[in-house]
């Protein structure tokens, strides 16, 4: 179907809440390329949004996935599931949670983390303690629960009035932490990196006094690693860069590769707080999802893409910060890994971004001021040189 039909159908039949798209469809992908309809080539710098880890078409990955389709995609969680067990076992293994729930996305991955926290101190008859703590900027998710916890009023304002028990306070700004405590406050929840707002990383000072200020109080620790999780940072999750282990976390995005998967990974005693009852899913954690989950774990651990995100990440980074020491039109580069923004002074990132689409770079771009880089972390210092030589130009031409 040619790229105008496609626009057509979709300004007719879909619902428009992602209004004018990049004018793009892509048909096929390998590696760190994809190919649109008009066999245009393009090289991939975002991976569907910190998704695609394992870059485009894996061949061990696809073969995989192929062969569980030949044998089962959904059986529902009324009967024990091979590939449920193998990936829960595989993710306690290499982390420290104790036990861990298979949702479908994000979005629903942090909704069974709040509903965790909230039922273990009912069953600590603890039932005042329902209240959780996240910070301005964060992004947790779009159902009417993960907006409340979400800091950003441009998500929540079409929804309210919110969900009740959420505060938000400053990143990095533990007096503010402390003056939102309160004896309901049962829990504080963040991402180590804000990653939907424009790369903001927690610092390592504040991560410490907000666990100290978790255990002195009796409130769970949260961290949101659906974007920052899988190898992104450089490490299998962020929390192992500050050395800070959480009561709960979460996960999605690259865990499944692009297959639909999310978890939500907890500490004993606090996981043995859900029930037989207390939570479940139809489609979460089947077979197919699963399995796509067991073999990124695999390929990420075997062909050492946790450290290349972390060596070219640092490439990727030194790359960067030498432009911004060459153009005054960039105010900062921040990240860690292969998760990179990139500020401009002014509002031209939308602009630079388009630039580069044109010249066959895909980049995120968050509102008008920051470039988000999430490749697949495959990247090489090769595709790395060519995006930096592509930008560079944009920005001699600006």
């Amino acid at each position: 179907m040619a790229l105008q039909d496609i626009i057509q159908r979709d300004k007719i039949y879909f619902m428009n809440v992602f209004g004018d798209r990049t004018p793009v469809c892509f048909q096929y992908g390998k590696g760190m390329y994809l190919w649109d309809t008009e066999g245009n080539k393009y090289c991939d710098f975002l991976a569907g949004i910190a998704v695609n880890a394992l870059g485009h078409c894996h061949p061990r990955f696809i073969n995989i996935l192929k062969n569980q389709l030949d044998k089962v995609i959904h059986t529902s969680n009324l009967y024990y599931i091979e590939p449920q067990a193998k990936l829960a076992e595989m993710l306690v293994n290499i982390s420290c949670a104790d036990k861990v729930f298979f949702a479908n996305s994000g979005a629903e991955a942090n909704e069974g983390a709040i509903k965790l926290a909230r039922i273990y101190y009912k069953k600590k008859n603890l039932p005042h303690k329902y209240e959780i703590i996240t910070l301005k900027k964060s992004f947790h998710g779009r159902t009417l629960a993960t907006l409340a916890a979400t800091g950003q009023e441009k998500y929540q304002k079409p929804y309210s009035p919110l969900m009740p028990g959420f505060k938000h306070v400053e990143i990095n700004d533990i007096a503010a932490l402390k003056d939102a405590i309160t004896p309901s406050t049962c829990a504080i929840m963040l991402e180590l990196i804000q990653g939907e707002s424009g790369v903001y990383p927690v610092n390592g000072e504040y991560l410490s006094e907000v666990k100290k200020i978790c255990e002195e109080n009796d409130l769970l620790l949260i961290f949101d690693e659906v974007q920052t999780g899988m190898g992104r940072t450089g490490e299998m999750f962020a929390y192992l860069h500050y050395g800070i282990e959480p009561d709960i976390f979460t996960l999605a995005k690259a865990l499944g590769g692009g297959i639909p998967i999310g978890a939500v990974c907890a500490k004993e005693p606090v996981a043995s707080a859900f029930a037989p009852g207390d939570h479940g899913s139809t489609f979460g954690g089947n077979p197919f999802a699963c399995t796509a989950g067991i073999a990124v774990i695999d390929i990420l651990l075997n062909e050492g893409l946790v450290e290349n995100a972390r060596k070219t990440g640092q490439y990727f980074m030194e790359q960067l910060t030498q432009l911004k020491n060459k153009y005054k039109a960039i105010s900062e580069v921040r990240g860690k890994g292969l998760m990179i923004g990139m500020e401009f002074n002014n509002n031209d990132a939308k602009m630079i971004a388009k630039k580069l689409f044109e010249k066959g770079f895909l980049v995120g771009c968050i509102g008008t001021e920051i470039l988000r880089f999430l490749p697949p972390l495959i990247v090489t210092k090769q595709d790395i040189d060519a995006l930096i030589n592509a930008l560079d130009k944009v920005l001699s031409d600006y």
